[in-house]
């Protein structure tokens, strides 16, 4: 495909060896490809001196190789990037690099060339020609070359072709760059809710999944549907709260989009409960990466904060057994939201895992000691956490194991008392009570970094 490694130079002639489907004829310097009649099958080419000049765009020497009358109607030997195993007889296999077929017109628009795709269509170069399974179309999307995916289509290219991989040239427009090849698809006729043909992914799962708010607002605006179901049932507010952080640094950023995405979705109608095939929820999916903001915004929908998955698991325990890098997002967030709006506490005798692995997020744990009138944790706690985290959070973890198999103090035994009366009214009930602000945090569990 193109941009990928190209065939080894087969030197002795200006102008290779071009064979067609039935026959193979070598061409010298007086009968250049480009010169003869066009063929009812494409030919293979090559020709170095040909290729170097689509890799590099040098639209001079194209003119002089593609004169009018002739055809760029042509295939082009290419090899896949990476090296790949292949069988041989009597069970030997090898690393080597596999062969593959593309177009002078799929080089062009994958390298955003536009003058040399408008002068390959000119020569009769066939706009939804694939041999390597994608469209010119599909390469020119996604790369985000919008001029050439223009003239592609102004030449009568399909926006709506699957590719190899049954995805359309819409659903490869993921990056922020391919906005414009989206709108330019839309205008010619790309259907807005197109499928994959094994994902069943629409072209709004791609931008939610992918974190695109401007591609999502564009498809919503063009009418696609926000609750539309992929083969595994994920619509695309699911795939928006699953959007998950490669690395700490871009937590933050990564939380941003999928708030924006998520606000956005639902007021076009998504379904904020709407469950997956394993009864997935928006808000399971939320805990698990960490995005505190959204779970405020989908318990703020009225979700119910107790839903169970398949397996039987609750949107606490998706944010307590998330990954490793949910700490960076200060999952004590996720967990004092949820237990503000009515979830069910953690089983005391789970309280020393959730301690061993959330040990150097102290807020964590202390968000989850104050919904409990004693302290539930063995004497032996104290061996679970590491000491370089006991000296790095002394004055937090010393209340606490002071206070292991202990009362509480009067007020925080009020704070639970309080609590538990108003159950299922939590989350409605306490802003409405005529209390002083500092009060009113400290019943919605306020971080103090110490235990009273």
């Amino acid at each position: 495909m193109p941009g990928r490694r190209s065939s080894p130079p087969h030197w002795g002639h200006h102008l290779g060896c071009l064979r067609s489907a039935s026959a193979c004829r070598v061409w010298g310097p007086r009968s250049c490809p480009a010169r003869e009649a066009p063929q009812r099958s494409p030919l293979l080419c090559r020709d170095m001196a040909l290729q170097n000049a689509l890799y590099t765009g040098d639209l001079a020497r194209l003119q002089e190789l593609f004169p009018p009358h002739s055809t760029a109607d042509l295939l082009l030997e290419s090899w896949a990037a990476e090296p790949r195993w292949i069988s041989h007889q009597r069970g030997l296999w090898s690393l080597t690099y596999k062969e593959e077929l593309t177009t002078p017109l799929h080089v062009a628009a994958s390298r955003g060339h536009t003058e040399i795709l408008q002068l390959l269509l000119r020569r009769r170069a066939r706009p939804d020609s694939a041999p390597g399974g994608r469209t010119a179309l599909h390469e020119a999307c996604a790369a985000g070359h919008a001029a050439c995916a223009h003239v592609l289509l102004v030449a009568g290219a399909d926006p709506n072709i699957p590719d190899q991989d049954g995805k359309r040239p819409l659903h490869l427009c993921g990056a922020a760059s391919s906005l414009e090849c989206a709108e330019l698809l839309l205008r010619f006729g790309a259907k807005v809710d197109g499928r994959s043909e094994e994902e069943e992914e629409t072209p709004l799962h791609v931008a939610a999944r992918l974190g695109h708010v401007e591609l999502a607002d564009l498809l919503l605006n063009r009418g696609a549907c926000s609750n539309a179901r992929d083969a595994e049932g994920w619509t695309p507010l699911l795939a928006a709260c699953d959007a998950r952080c490669t690395s700490p640094a871009d937590a933050e950023a990564t939380t941003a989009h999928c708030l924006q995405l998520c606000r956005l979705l639902l007021s076009a109608g998504a379904d904020a409960d709407a469950a997956d095939q394993d009864r997935r929820r928006p808000l399971h999916l939320a805990c698990r990466r960490g995005h505190a903001d959204v779970v405020e915004l989908l318990l703020s929908c009225g979700v119910s904060a107790n839903a169970m998955d398949y397996g039987g698991h609750t949107a606490l325990h998706y944010a307590l057994q998330g990954p490793a890098a949910a700490l960076a997002q200060g999952p004590e967030h996720t967990v004092r939201a949820l237990l503000n709006h009515g979830a069910v506490r953690v089983w005391p005798g789970a309280l020393p895992k959730v301690l061993e692995r959330w040990c150097t997020s102290p807020r964590t744990i202390e968000v989850l000691m104050n919904t409990y009138s004693i302290m539930q944790l063995p004497e032996e706690a104290v061996g679970l956490v590491p000491p370089e985290t006991l000296q790095k959070y002394h004055r937090f973890y010393s209340s606490l194991l002071a206070l292991v198999r202990q009362p509480r103090s009067l007020q925080h035994l009020s704070r639970c008392a309080l609590r538990a009366h108003l159950a299922a009214c939590l989350p409605h009930a306490l802003p409405r009570l005529p209390l002083p602000a500092r009060l009113l945090r400290y019943l919605q569990l306020d971080f103090e970094d110490v235990l009273y």
